[in-house]
């Protein structure tokens, strides 16, 4: 019995099968049930027009089987089996692919999608084995042929004995070595959570002799070992049922075995596409995020499977960044993925999918924001700052997207809004929306600067992450009203009669204005009697983009050399006891007019949360004053 050699580049090429397309030598195991279930999927379709066969899918089946005593591995299936011919084509051509050209000649349907196409799966068994044997006996012979290789150097084919129509593949492992230990894929529980994970919704049934406790038959002796054949995957998958059949318990469970989260789920998405591109998914929104879902360690992404056959644990390209808490499964056949079936192909199919997943993802959550107010805003308390970054995510193209899925608490409403929600409720004449930034709403509420604002009787959103006030500078305005900061240098609020007395009383006391803005020197941009004060006696406003909280935010960030500084502005209220005490110390004691500025200015940090340059010179001038 003469050695063949592969018909290819086959020493070189099958080195590159064995160490280059797989990520991960488990993979091994899946290709060959992969294989093992088109064999019998090309007997069902051969059934449909071959009367002589008659397909019961109960006597079709995988069975994978250890001995560890031969350090074998054995991947049996009852499927259409090869004929001599095929076997020389399929095996002994790496790249050649059976199933492929059986998928072109054949009509797929009934969902019997046939899962190898590259012929190249089933050469990743040298990944583990120092020698491969394949047993075949085709359903149009009566003879049976065994292949047999040791890996680059070529095959052996000749006649067989077997019984029974199908193809047994007998894997010889490797010995372990320091970086591998090939005895794994001899262990029970090993194989069950390869098959669990991979191939776990194969259509037919993977069997193991599984070993079990049994009840001894004396009851004075201890539980015996004995084995019992067990079909080990599910086979039909939660997502190919029909939704009307299935209840929120099947889902959440279904949410639990995947281990998606301890949680359980806000929502569920039961998606069946047949379209310009079939797939079928389940989607989930969870109640709470993971501990590690706002750090650079979260991954996201949905489970990827082509026709059942797990491709992907997690396909980030299925999902935008800002639905990432999304949780769940996809499973289509029109893909195209690339040789070793783990990676996806970019192309149009994938991004159809995708876009279709975003648009259920929002439409849903506009849904329950309509209709489930209550229980969106606890899925808003977990991920609403994660919609949040999406508005400011690749230049602001997603804020159409997203703006009214945002909530932010009225100072009006003292509950959550949407921005939909407060335009609605503008008062005629209202210039802009209002908003104000701090670290609570207790401390905002009693902010300075929302005085006036409040006073006339507008609406103010208040702000207290500090993802908030960079999202609003990016969406810019909503329904052609601009955002406005009750810090900012014009409200918008003042009459012309108002103005001009301003105008007039500024220039009384320009000169005082002026030293102290001369006194203060860089530490502000300006000092200015203050249009917004009824009550208080001074703030800070600010002029440009940068607001105090976002200088706050952009200093605090890791690698922020350069200091980042908000265009400060000292207000005082010149309708404030304290502003006759300033003028008279103006006009009659300059070291107490320096003293009284000085105060004022530190106050004004204080209110806004920001640290006093120099503390001790501040708690000696407040002593001063007491004194």
């Amino acid at each position: 019995m003469a050695t063949k050699e592969f018909q290819a580049e086959s020493q070189r090429l099958l080195e590159m099968m064995i160490n280059s397309i797989y990520s991960q030598k488990e993979i091994f195991l899946r290709e060959l049930i992969s294989n093992a279930s088109d064999a019998i999927d090309k007997m069902y379709y051969r059934a449909l027009t071959d009367e002589s066969i008659t397909f019961n899918q109960e006597d079709y089946y995988i069975k994978v089987s250890a001995d560890k005593e031969n350090r074998t591995l054995t991947i049996e299936d009852s499927g259409i089996g090869m004929t001599e011919a095929e076997v020389e084509e399929n095996l002994g051509t790496i790249a050649k692919s059976g199933s492929l050209a059986f998928k072109k000649e054949t009509e797929i349907k009934d969902g019997h999608d046939i899962i190898g196409q590259f012929g190249v799966g089933f050469y990743s068994a040298f990944m583990v084995a120092d020698n491969v044997t394949v047993y075949t006996k085709s359903a149009d012979s009566d003879q049976a042929y065994k292949w047999e290789s040791n890996g680059a150097d070529g095959y052996t084919i000749e006649p067989a004995e077997k019984d029974s129509v199908g193809t047994k593949v007998i894997i010889k492992l490797r010995e372990n070595t320091e970086d591998e230990q090939y005895d794994e894929y001899l262990e029970e529980q090993r194989l069950k959570a390869i098959i669990k994970k991979y191939s776990d919704y194969i259509r037919y049934p993977i069997k193991m002799d599984v070993t079990i406790q049994q009840p001894a038959e004396d009851e004075e002796s201890e539980a015996v070992e004995v084995e019992e054949e067990q079909t080990i995957n599910s086979m039909v998958p939660l997502w190919r049922k029909n939704k009307n059949e299935l209840s929120d318990e099947d889902y959440e469970s279904f949410y639990q075995e995947k281990h998606y989260g301890f949680d359980k789920p806000i929502k569920h998405i039961h998606l069946s596409v047949d379209g310009a591109v079939r797939y079928q998914s389940i989607l989930f929104i969870p109640e709470q995020p993971p501990f590690d879902f706002y750090s650079a360690d979260y991954e996201k992404g949905l489970e990827l499977y082509s026709s059942g056959v797990l491709i992907m644990e997690k396909c980030a390209d299925l999902l935008p960044d800002y639905f990432s808490f999304v949780k769940g499964i996809v499973d289509s056949e029109d893909l195209s993925l690339n040789i070793s079936r783990e990676m996806l192909q970019h192309d149009r199919q994938l991004k159809l999918i995708a876009k279709n997943i975003k648009n259920k993802i929002k439409s849903n959550l506009q849904s329950m924001l309509k209709d489930e107010r209550e229980q969106y805003e606890r899925f808003f308390e977990s991920f609403g700052r994660q919609l949040k970054f999406g508005i400011q995510m690749d230049f602001g193209q997603h804020k159409d997207d997203l703006k009214d899925l945002l909530l932010f608490y009225s100072s009006k409403e003292e509950k959550l809004v949407t921005l939909k929600e407060y335009v609605e409720r503008m008062p005629e004449g209202q210039p802009y929306i209002y908003y104000a930034t701090g670290e609570s709403y207790d401390r905002i509420d009693k902010l300075p600067q929302t005085e006036k604002v409040h006073d006339k009787g507008y609406e103010i959103l208040y702000f207290t992450e500090d993802i908030d006030e960079f999202a609003i500078k990016t969406l810019m305005s909503y329904e052609d009203k601009e955002f406005k900061s009750v810090a900012s240098g014009d409200l918008g609020i003042d009459s012309e009669e108002d103005k001009e007395k301003e105008e007039s009383e500024e220039k009384e006391n320009q000169e005082l204005f002026k030293a102290i803005n001369e006194l203060l020197g860089d530490k502000v941009k300006d000092v200015r009697p203050s249009k917004r004060l009824k009550t208080h006696p001074v703030c800070l406003a600010t002029e440009g983009e940068i607001s105090i909280e976002m200088e706050k935010i952009l200093q605090q960030m890791p690698g922020q050399n350069q200091q980042v500084q908000a265009d400060k502005v000292l207000e005082i209220n010149m309708n404030h006891d304290i502003y006759g005490s300033l003028k008279r110390a103006y006009d009659e004691d300059e070291e107490k007019f320096k003293l009284y500025a000085n105060l004022l200015y530190n106050q004004s940090l204080l209110i806004e949360g920001l640290s006093v340059e120099d503390p001790v010179e501040f708690t000696n001038d407040m002593c001063k004053v007491m004194a």
